[in-house]
């Protein structure tokens, strides 16, 4: 009997319903995630050397890591 299971490329992740799972792989995720992780850098830095201008900056560019990655996403550059 033929299988009824649809062929995808290679390196394509489907879960059980045949959705395709992106696994965070978009433009949208990178770019936020980039951003996320210089913020973190920054803060704790900041807190390293107690310097709590630069941890606002940090945090703030926390925010703007989510928003960027939002924007992105409803642009088309993630997943939905």
């Amino acid at each position: 009997m033929a299988s009824t299971q649809q062929s995808h490329e290679v390196g394509e992740a489907v879960n059980s319903r045949g959705r395709h799972v992106h696994h965070g792989r978009t433009g949208a995720a990178w770019a936020g995630s980039a951003i996320a992780m210089v913020a973190f850098v920054i803060g704790g830095w900041a807190v390293v050397v107690q310097n709590w201008p630069l941890f606002w900056v940090g945090a703030a560019l926390l925010v703007i890591a989510a928003v960027v990655g939002l924007v992105l996403q409803r642009m088309g550059y993630g997943a939905h």
